[in-house]
């Protein structure tokens, strides 16, 4: 039996027919730059969300980058975050200008601990820039409470936990703004690149929009220097068939999640993942822990047997060469990178897959 991490292979078959008729319906438009498809699907998803405001942009990094500038982050500016992410994250608070100032994660949680938050601030503090990593919230209450009391903005990274709540409320609307990426992986993905910036800010949302288009609230009179960063018509088309669906497929990963759980709590080699009570976890991701050395082992094991697993990620962020001059130790954010073991899941991934999976866990951890 054969097992990739991710695929997207039954979706496509399920959504044949309405996809092929979205896509179609765009192509006989002739409209596919900025037209009804991304209008709609800025409506819906800030409807979805429970904001006043969506932009739609042509990634997950722009929505970051786009989202910071239009909060009004700027060059000098440190701005709080966890190295326990993708690039990106830091990315693009240098692309504009400012500095990523890292704080160690929850060992639990993978997100950023707030304990460890203001030590770090200073006077040149702006925001912070929590990452809902795998699919579950960061703790947002200490976060916004450290927000106010120092006055900064917080951004949040909702990449990997689109349809997410953290106390009954969906992620993307808690802090200033939130930045969403439609990655093809991603639980609500497009067929190439997008990204979404929302708020229930007008002023922000008014800046983001003239920043994804050269600066311009009018075609060529440009008030200020922006980027070319719009999400596509196609995409935009493939999207709003797809979001219907999100909140079926979100509880059918938690179906393959729980599935997990039952299969591998025995296993005493394994730490599975920890959902916190305040959280409703979307799992992007299904990751484990296998410390004492063994993860490499099992993960290669897995390779052996055709079944693919994932690290996320091999190495913190404040540990990758540009940041050579940083000698400060994260140590959960270090000890982690070591540990973690994505393994496969999808919302229509079947249970015999499962079994498979944690026959071949418990083979290898004898």
């Amino acid at each position: 039996m054969e097992i990739p991490p991710f695929t997207l292979e039954s979706e496509i078959e399920e959504l044949k027919t309405e996809i092929n008729s979205a896509i179609n319906n765009v192509l006989q438009s002739g409209q596919f730059i900025m037209g009804k498809n991304v209008k709609m699907l800025e409506k819906e998803i800030a409807s979805y969300l429970g904001t006043k405001h969506a932009v739609a942009v042509n990634s997950g990094t722009d929505a970051l980058v786009i989202a910071l500038q239009a909060a009004g982050i700027k060059k000098g500016d440190e701005v709080i975050t966890t190295p326990f992410t993708f690039f990106a994250t830091a990315e693009a608070i240098h692309a504009i200008g400012a500095q990523p100032i890292f704080v160690d994660i929850d060992e639990k949680t993978f997100n950023i601990n707030p304990n460890e938050i203001e030590s770090v601030i200073t006077s040149k503090t702006t925001a912070i820039l929590p990452v809902h990593l795998y699919g579950q919230s960061a703790n947002m209450t200490e976060i916004m409470t450290i927000a106010y009391k120092h006055k900064l903005k917080v951004i949040e990274d909702v990449a990997q936990a689109f349809g997410a709540t953290y106390k009954g409320k969906k992620l993307g609307s808690i802090g200033e703004a939130g930045c969403l990426s439609f990655f093809p992986t991603k639980n609500l993905g497009c067929y190439g690149d997008g990204g979404m910036i929302v708020t229930n800010n007008d002023e922000l949302a008014e800046k983001a929009a003239m920043l994804r288009s050269h600066g311009s609230k009018e075609k060529y009179h440009h008030e200020m220097l922006g980027y070319n960063s719009r999400l596509d018509e196609i995409q935009a088309a493939i999207l709003r068939v797809k979001l219907p669906y999100i909140d079926k497929w979100n509880n059918a990963r938690r179906s393959v999640a729980l599935n997990y759980q039952k299969l591998l709590g025995h296993i005493n080699e394994i730490t599975l993942p920890y959902e916190d009570d305040d959280c409703y976890h979307v799992y992007h991701q299904y990751t484990t822990k296998i410390s004492n050395e063994k993860r490499d082992i099992v993960k290669d094991y897995l390779t052996k047997s055709n079944i693919g697993s994932m690290i996320y990620y091999p190495i913190p962020v404040h540990q990758l060469n540009i940041y050579s001059n940083n000698k400060k130790m994260i140590i959960n954010s270090e000890k982690l990178t070591k540990e973690v073991l994505s393994l496969p899941i999808w919302p229509q991934m079947t249970y015999d897959k499962q079994v498979f999976i944690a026959e071949k866990l418990q083979e290898v951890l004898k």
